[in-house]
């Protein structure tokens, strides 16, 4: 029930923006407006981009716990905001604000459905590349202890550096995401956090806007030791509905390292990324 239930939500907030404008049918779309879809398709993969979007992204884990019998269903709605500072820097603010739905993810522990923990990330980022092309930003990255159940968080409130470089050549977008969170405060009865986390990415974009890439998303817990490394693979189009620009993705992933009792095996993951007029 609560699987579907999570389901259900997740759809809602896809057809709450969809419901913004009428849909425009895919054989009036001129050649030239492929072209400035594939720039933005491609812009799109940047994590610096001065753009305003909504990320919608739906992950799939299951086999969790020492018994294997657990799964996971999250959502993360992830607004990016860019806010201009000057006529050359700008800070860009991430948020993911995870929704969860799991089930026996250690013997005895039932089902919990909820809000997660609140990860905000802001990057103080140039607005032009440097003359070798290379994109940057950095800044500090924030844990919340939002979580609406005990087992969907850590209680602890997080703080730590954070940046991203990459680089656009041709229809290549290549670089990498990371942060460091420690926890310094919550609940003394819970582990304390010394996280680091490292995404590299690579994306290639045709000019009919469709983008394949390739991605880890992999964090090393420096208390215990131990690597989480899933790799993700990806595809996904940019249409249309209406006069709003939507990135739509499907992927599939596998944990090529994992916790004892974290998630094992392949995971799936859908998105819906909405590009959104820019307000600041």
């Amino acid at each position: 029930m609560k699987k579907t239930m999570h389901l259900i939500f997740t759809l809602s907030v896809f057809f709450a923006f969809s419901a913004l404008v009428q849909p425009v049918r895919a054989e009036n779309t001129s050649e030239a407006q492929q072209g400035g879809d594939a720039g933005l398709a491609q812009e799109l993969t940047n994590p610096l981009a001065d753009l305003m979007t909504i990320p919608i992204q739906m992950n799939y884990d299951c086999d969790i716990g020492p018994l294997d019998d657990g799964w996971k269903l999250q959502t993360n709605i992830q607004p990016v905001i860019p806010f201009s500072l000057t006529d050359d820097w700008n800070l860009i603010s991430r948020t993911i604000v995870p929704v969860i739905n799991q089930d026996d993810i250690f013997p005895g522990a039932g089902s919990q459905f909820g809000l997660g923990d609140i990860n905000l990330s802001l990057f103080l980022s140039p607005r032009k590349p440097t003359s070798g092309g290379l994109i940057w930003g950095v800044g500090p990255v924030l844990l919340f202890p939002t979580a609406t159940d005990s087992l969907l968080g850590a209680k602890k409130w997080g703080a730590g550096p954070a940046a991203v470089a990459l680089t656009m050549r041709g229809p290549w977008t290549m670089g990498i995401l990371a942060n460091h969170v420690w926890s310094y405060a919550g609940d003394s009865d819970r582990p304390d956090i010394s996280n680091t986390f490292a995404q590299p990415f690579l994306a290639y974009t045709w000019p009919s806007a469709w983008t394949v890439s390739v991605q880890s998303e992999s964090t090393y817990n420096w208390k215990t030791e131990k690597w989480s490394v899933p790799i993700n693979a990806a595809v996904s189009k940019l249409v249309k509905w209406g006069k709003l620009p939507v990135n739509l993705q499907a992927g599939v992933g596998y944990w090529a390292e994992s916790l004892e009792t974290g998630p094992e095996g392949f995971r799936f993951r859908l998105q819906a990324n909405f590009v959104l007029p820019k307000l600041f």
